[in-house]
This record gives C-alpha cells, structure tokens and sequence, in this order.
C-alpha cells in the first residue's frame, strides 16, 4: 500500500501502459482519477475497478478540458498527490522522402502539429493545472512519460522524437521550479514495450524485435507502471529531475 491515502491523475489511462499503471497504482492503495479519449475503454476500465476512483472523457491537448478536468478532480477528493502524464500518440513518417531528385512525399504539418498538441502540450497543460493543487498540498509528485527515442534519436519519427526530448527538458525545468514546493518532476524512458501495437504485430516481426534489447524480450506496460509507482511513491523521494531510461539495455541502430 505504497500510495496510501494518495490521489493520483494519470492521463491516457484507458488501455496499454495507462491501463497498467491505473489497476497498479489502485492496488497499491491510490485513489485514481484517470483520462482518455476513449470513452467505452474507459467507462470499462472503472466499472472494473471501482466507483471510488473517476474516470473522464479528456483530450490533453484541450487546455480548459484539463483545466476542468483537474478542477473537479480536486473538488471531489480534496487534493492532488501525484500526476501521471501517460498520454501520447504517434504520426510517424519520414521529414522528406526523396527519389532521383524528385521530392515524393514529406510529414504533413498536421502530423507534427498534432503530436505536439498531444505529447508536449498535453503535458504543459496537465501539469500547470495540477502544480498549484500540489503548492496547496504541501508537495507531490509528477512523472511525465518520454521515450528513449528522445535520446536516441529514431528513424521516420521527427515530431515524435521533438515532443519526447521536449519532456525531458520541461521536466528538467520543472524540477528546479518546484523543488522549493517539495514537488518532485521526474520522466521515464521506455524502449519496446508490448502494447495493443505491438501485439497486433506478425510473429516474425515481433521476434525480430525482442533480439533487439540486450535482454532478448520486449518490456511490459506491467514493467513500466512498476517504474511510475516507484517515481511517485515516497521511495524515491530524493530523486528530481531525472529521465528514467527502461528499454532492457536497448541501444538504437546497435
């Protein structure tokens, strides 16, 4: 019962790594207040764990949505512990695709526009709005999702990658700003992990990517909720400011 009378907020909690880290962190003894874009996979996730903890409908990128959304979460269990920025999605194509000369094709500006809306902003938003709940609170925790693409690099993922190394900076940041608070801002740094996508994946390409990681196996959203708790529990309650690499000692282009 490591989060014990805590109230976290994890945003994109309805499937995958989120969905992992809601049934977690409510095991360990949490109240959770969780958001998704998916609406039917969300309603599903807290009917099964319970009507003490909330579910709503929020797009991150929507900053009175958050807004509102972390407003009412306050109003209703009185305060906010502990913020998961889980959510993020991928537009992923290559910046230009060039052949004898001729420019082919090239990431739309709404693909990069709406990764940023998502994975950076969404991220800026969430956080503003619970940072003075925290300052009230006398402290908390908040752990925002990067990627180790984001110190890598990857192959045909610019906006990805752009948003995820632009966590880690705000999250640097972060934890200077509001270290005077006792709010702790740390990010983590997932490699493969083994979600709907990857599960939806032929065999032989799933196996051609768990040779990848030194560890020869594909991470599990189980193995990064693991990562969240520990960041937003008290025992790790001298670490600020760090980016958490879990990707089983993968090095990308090795």
């Amino acid at each position: 019962m490591r989060l014990e009378n805590k109230v976290a907020l994890i945003t994109g909690g309805a499937s995958g790594i989120g969905k992992a880290t809601v049934k977690k962190f409510v095991s360990e003894g949490a109240r959770v207040a969780f958001c998704d874009v998916n609406e039917e996979l969300g309603k599903a996730l807290l009917a099964e764990i319970g009507a003490e903890h909330d579910f709503q409908k929020v797009n991150v990128a929507d900053r009175k949505a958050v807004q509102d959304w972390v407003d009412s979460v306050a109003k209703k269990y009185g305060h906010v512990d502990i913020l998961i920025n889980n959510a993020g999605i991928l537009r992923d194509g290559l910046f230009v695709k060039v052949k004898d000369g001729q420019l082919l094709k090239q990431m739309s500006e709404e693909a990069f526009d709406s990764v940023v809306a998502v994975n950076l902003k969404g991220v800026f938003n969430c956080a503003q709005a619970v940072a003075p709940y925290m300052i009230q609170n006398g402290g908390g925790a908040i752990v925002n999702m990067s990627s180790l693409v984001a110190l890598e690099g990857n192959y045909g993922q610019t906006n990805y990658v752009a948003t995820k190394a632009g966590v880690v900076g705000m999250t640097r940041v972060w934890s200077r700003e509001l270290g005077g608070y006792n709010i702790r801002v740390n990010a983590i740094a997932p490699g493969l992990v083994l979600t709907e996508m990857l599960l939806s994946m032929p065999e032989a390409e799933l196996e051609k990517l768990r040779q990848k990681p030194p560890l020869k196996r594909i991470g599990t959203p189980e193995e990064i909720a693991n990562l969240y708790l520990f960041l937003a529990s008290d025992e790790s309650s001298y670490i600020s400011g760090e980016v958490i690499r879990i990707d089983g000692g993968m090095v990308l282009g090795t």
